[in-house]
């Protein structure tokens, strides 16, 4: 599999590899449901791991890919869009 995570950055990966991959690894070690994960990420490297987990959020900075396939869009990084993210879901 081959990924464009930045203009200059190409990533090389068995079709295998990925986030998602490895987060289904730990899920399954840890016995969690994968809808009781939360996944986020702003490209499309994440894509996967946002697919997979029960809650996908894509930062506000993300590509539209990601974005389209999130849960739930955050705050950017530089608004603290991870704390924003886990706040939100923590006090629902």
């Amino acid at each position: 599999m081959i990924v464009r995570s930045e203009p200059h950055f190409l990533e090389v990966l068995n079709k295998d590899a990925g986030k998602a991959s490895a987060l289904a690894e730990l899920a399954a070690l840890l016995n969690i449901d994968s809808e009781n994960i939360m996944a986020i990420g702003d490209n499309e490297n994440d894509l996967s791991m946002i697919e997979y987990a029960g809650v996908g959020v894509a930062m506000g900075n993300a590509v539209d890919k990601v974005k389209e396939a999130a849960d739930f869009i955050t705050k950017s990084n530089a608004e603290s869009g991870v704390a924003h993210a886990i706040r939100t879901y923590l006090n629902k």
